[in-house]
């Protein structure tokens, strides 16, 4: 046991460390295990191959969440914030607006769930989607960068955008709609969340002022808005292709051998695309490091290890959640909208939804950097429960729209324009962090298991997979606006006139690069 402790400590962590990451991972996928299975038990019987398949994916998500987590903490949080308070502190505009395209544009590339979203617009040549997406996302970090610099307040770029967005999407094809707006979900994933939120961090210590903090939060709810913008722009050039839905293939194995061998040829995969994923990331800090950052080995040794959990992490998690995962939300959907009681799908669909967002690696990421940056003031705990309400009060919604076929503007335009709303009520940091929160909430796991939820339940009961299925993603972004701010009424109430300011956000000009990582 001294010689494991004693590896694991030379790789950059500790057993200790390694075991908090393992219960949280735990704590996040068992509740959502437990729920399947109960169901498989009772009124959604599965066959053995899916049942195996999903058991093993959740062996796998629980060890790339574990690796994930440790992994971000020490590389992807160190490296955003070191970036952006170099681009900061050059003080020269053009500077910043070229670094923020550069940055949002290959960090987008880098998103290994855009490939999903490429494949899910047949219309669209893939290279084409992809290079239009990460511009968008490049022009709005510009957007929010100089938001946070000059001082603009975030609630008048909401309505703004927002009432541009919602126009357009008057003059788009329907079957362009519900996956314009999963667009702008799926892009802030994983690999963009910790990079981006801890670039505004960075930023934001630069100015060390008293609005620092609430201006910190944003970057991804502005950066979230760019997807979708850029499909909805390419449905009106393009028309849509019948035929854009492909069921996953439902596995059959025969014994143990054949299920590893199922997981064994997806991992390749996998490998391949985050490594590609990390790659300009990486190659990017490369370059500031040599060019202004000047680290000292031991913090790159640190950040290096980092990066390595965090591969690690990200190529279990995407390999359980798309090989084991995917089949068993797609049968569970066909199965239980099959029913006479097919509207059972939409408690169900809400109680799993409530437990899954709990398994969103970036969400981790965005709970702990609020409680940070706050100084305990806005507690992860309360994060996360608004989340999961929020979260399972969208997949209810969803579920009705697959049974049902109304429109997702009938839910997304009141959704908004609610959320808006709250934005001219609440401390300005609650909205930043709910607008942030509704493209972290829509991740792999939205893609993995409830996606084809909706798609098994929506071909069960007849309906049109492109208009009635997809938007589950869209729909899960929206809630958490409402649920967040929500929270920040309650902060304002219990809090009175005469409370104290959360705090602004640490300057990182007075610490060594070591107590930065530390942070």
């Amino acid at each position: 046991m001294f010689a494991i402790e004693r590896t694991v400590e030379r790789l950059g962590g500790s057993l200790p460390k390694l075991k908090e990451k393992l219960l949280e991972a735990l704590k996040a996928v068992l509740p959502i295990v437990g729920i399947v299975l109960a169901l498989c038990f009772s009124m959604a019987p599965i066959s053995p191959s899916i049942l195996l398949c999903f058991l093993l994916g959740a062996a796998m998500i629980v060890a790339g969440m574990m690796f994930f987590t440790l992994g971000a903490e020490a590389s992807m949080t160190p490296m955003g914030e070191r970036v952006g308070s170099a681009v900061t502190r050059s003080r020269r505009l053009w500077v910043i607006i070229v670094m923020g395209f550069l940055l949002g544009f290959l960090i987008t590339i880098s998103e290994p769930d855009l490939q999903v979203l490429a494949g899910q617009v047949p219309a669209v040549p893939n290279l084409t989607l992809i290079l239009s997406v990460a511009a968008g996302v490049g022009v709005f970090l510009v957007a929010a960068l100089l938001r946070m610099l000059l001082g603009i307040a975030l609630a008048p770029m909401l309505v703004f955008f927002y009432g541009a967005v919602f126009v357009l999407a008057f003059f788009v094809p329907p079957d362009f709609l519900a996956v314009a707006f999963d667009s702008g979900g799926v892009t802030t994933g994983p690999m963009t969340v910790p990079f981006i939120m801890a670039l505004g961090v960075g930023i934001c210590a630069i100015r060390n002022d008293r609005h620092a903090a609430d201006d910190s939060f944003g970057l991804v709810a502005l950066c979230s808005i760019g997807p979708i913008l850029a499909v909805l722009i390419l449905g009106m050039i393009f028309r849509p292709e019948d035929g854009a839905y492909t069921p996953p293939v439902l596995p059959e194995i025969a014994d143990s051998v054949e299920l590893w061998a199922l997981f064994r040829d997806g991992l390749p995969t996998y490998m391949g695309e985050i490594a590609l994923s990390l790659l300009p990331i990486t190659a990017l800090f490369g370059i500031f490091q040599l060019a202004a950052l000047k680290l000292s080995p031991r913090t790159l040794k640190k950040i290096g290890v980092g990066l390595v959990y965090t591969y690690a992490g990200l190529v279990l998690f995407l390999t359980g959640a798309n090989v084991g995962f995917m089949p068993a939300g797609n049968y569970l959907g066909q199965v239980m909208a099959g029913r006479d009681f097919r509207w059972i799908i939409v408690p169900v669909g809400m109680v799993i939804g409530y437990f899954i967002v709990k398994a969103e690696p970036a969400v981790y990421v965005l709970n702990r950097q609020v409680e940070e940056i706050t100084d305990g003031a806005i507690p992860s705990s309360a994060m996360g429960a608004a989340l999961s309400l929020g979260v399972a009060a969208s997949i209810g919604l969803a579920m009705v729209r697959v049974l049902t076929g109304i429109s997702i503007l009938w839910f997304l335009i009141p959704g908004y324009a609610i959320a808006i709303i709250l934005s001219f009520f609440v401390p300005k940091i609650f909205t930043a962090i709910a607008f942030d929160s509704g493209g972290v909430a829509s991740g792999p796991m939205t893609a993995a298991f409830l996606l084809p939820f909706a798609q098994g339940a929506c071909a069960a009961v007849g309906g049109n997979i492109v208009t009635d299925a997809f938007g589950v993603v869209a729909m899960v972004a929206m809630t958490p606006l409402i649920a967040i701010q929500v929270l920040g009424v309650v902060y304002r109430v219990r809090q009175g006139a005469g409370a104290k300011a959360v705090p602004a956000a640490p300057s990182f000009e007075d610490l060594d690069d070591d107590a930065i990582i530390e942070l």
